[in-house]
């Protein structure tokens, strides 16, 4: 899962780290619905803020919210999610910029994605995305259009950069798709005075996304010989964190001109934890926790523990299929690795290094334990390993 804004759980307190979880659940579950279980994997913690300024303009409203049944990155417990217009556009967003993403690291031939038959698949998969996002953006009278010339103009203006080329320069097609992501939650939330400051304030996050991101791929970009905004131009950290300070500095006014009905989340995420992911990016210490509680959904979702019940015996296609000797296995030997790394890996379709093989049992475990069937349990952690390829850490 990827995005700049990952808030740790210490700093946003019962109440808002609800309302986050509810727009992250709620993005990822409207990608399902309209778009179907693959597009999930675009969920990203900056799309959600979409859903989060539509939310915060329109205040409370009927329908906003419905309880979701339960799901693996939750410990298989239900939870009440964001709905509506501001999710849906939340969702065309991710799908076309997702699709951009796709086909910058086909460009950059990343890891497999230098392989011809891979490279087809991915460009049909974000050709895919793109005429999605375009469909959902049209239901919520968004022009995703604004996003895909952002998308070719980015393609050109990288060509001709180089030694001496403005950093801005660069940065200048992803802050106008966020300006016109940003001002059309205004036009959902009816309240169509903010768009001016939201686009503005969108401006300044796109430009603070793309700097850090080159920040952040700097060094993995110079050793791979992959094209990275800073090296190209010329700029070094000391002027990169300069323009990230100034954008930091220009989003505050920003929202103070826009009137919200209750601007809480979007303060605390726009104006707080954007300069810990500044001070993250540029090698300082954004958080007093270990480094991975900053990444993903607030920690503090823990599932209690509670003794093991016995479940009754699988009968009938469970047994003829083999479930009862697994689950046996996975009840009876909580250190069953080896065993489990083999049928994991005939499930995710890919390599395990131990570490993660571990990982995986011990949510499998999880999940038999609380009576989930083990083949479906399989096909979750099928889920789960796709999107750990895309991030850092989707568990929650």
């Amino acid at each position: 899962m990827f995005g700049i804004v990952r808030p740790c759980s210490h700093r946003l307190g019962e109440g808002l780290r609800t309302q986050w979880m509810a727009h992250l659940c709620g993005l990822c579950l409207a990608l399902r619905r309209d778009h179907g279980q693959f597009a999930r994997v675009v969920t990203n913690y900056d799309g959600l803020l979409i859903s989060v300024l539509t939310e915060a303009q329109a205040g409370p409203v009927e329908g906003s919210r419905r309880t979701a049944g339960p799901c693996a990155l939750r410990g298989m417990r239900t939870a009440s999610v964001a709905q509506g217009e501001g999710a849906r556009l939340a969702a065309a967003v991710s799908l076309v910029l997702a699709s951009a993403k796709v086909r910058d690291h086909v460009a950059d031939r990343d890891g497999l994605l230098a392989r011809r038959p891979v490279a087809l698949a991915a460009r049909r998969v974000a050709a895919s995305w793109g005429r999605a996002g375009a469909h959902s953006g049209a239901a919520v009278g968004f022009d995703t259009g604004v996003l895909v010339d952002a998308v070719d103009r980015q393609t050109g203006i990288e060509a001709l950069a180089g030694h001496g080329t403005p950093l801005l320069r660069v940065t200048e097609p992803t802050e106008t798709a966020t300006a016109a992501a940003f001002a059309h939650t205004a036009v959902l939330a009816g309240r169509p005075g903010n768009a001016g400051p939201l686009a503005e304030a969108g401006r300044l996050f796109g430009r603070l996304a793309h700097l850090l991101d080159a920040v952040e791929d700097r060094e993995a970009d110079a050793r791979s010989g992959a094209w990275n905004p800073l090296t190209a131009t010329g700029t070094s950290l000391t002027e990169a964190r300069r323009l990230a300070d100034d954008a930091l500095h220009g989003i505050r006014p920003a929202l103070r001109e826009a009137e919200f009905a209750d601007g809480r989340l979007v303060h605390l995420l726009l104006a707080h934890e954007l300069s810990r992911s500044v001070d993250r990016a540029f090698g300082g210490h954004a958080c007093g926790h270990a480094p991975e509680a900053s990444f993903g959904p607030p920690p503090g979702h823990q599932v209690p523990r509670r003794r093991a019940t016995r479940t009754a015996p699988l009968r009938g296609r469970a047994a003829a299929s083999g479930q009862a000797g697994l689950l046996g296995r996975v009840r009876r030997r909580p250190g069953a690795v080896l065993h489990l790394q083999g049928v994991l890996r005939r499930r995710v379709r890919g390599p395990l290094v131990p570490e993660e093989a571990r990982g995986l049992v011990r949510q499998l475990r999880l999940l038999v334990l609380r009576g989930l069937p083990v083949l479906r349990g399989l096909r979750m952690l099928r889920v789960l390993f796709v999107l750990r390829l895309l991030g850092d850490h989707p568990e929650g």
